[in-house]
């Protein structure tokens, strides 16, 4: 039985998504523009480069929201070429800001 804060999370309609993106997708402020689409819509969690060249990205919130950030990062900033994204369901962890790792 959930109480307390788990049964909000899975209760309030917020979701959480790990997306990986894969292409040219580092050194051309994808981070800080995927910073910028999240926090216009409310939503939670952080995005990091990866050593291995990708952009991976922990979103949190309103399924529409993270949807929109989701379409953003399919394409990315100007000086992207995405080739591919991966995308992982998560269970919500009740994050609020979001922030550049």
């Amino acid at each position: 039985m959930l109480v307390g804060a788990a049964w909000h999370r899975q209760n309030s309609g917020m979701i959480r998504r790990r997306v990986i993106v894969k292409g040219h997708v580092q050194g051309v402020f994808f981070r800080q523009g995927c910073q910028r689409q999240a926090v216009a819509r409310g939503v939670g969690g952080w995005v990091r480069n990866n050593p291995d060249g990708t952009v991976e990205a922990a979103l949190e919130g309103d399924p529409d929201a993270i949807e929109a950030v989701v379409s953003w990062m399919r394409v990315g900033p100007s000086g992207a070429l995405v080739t591919g994204v991966n995308i992982i369901d998560e269970a919500p962890l009740a994050e609020q800001t979001f922030r550049i790792r």
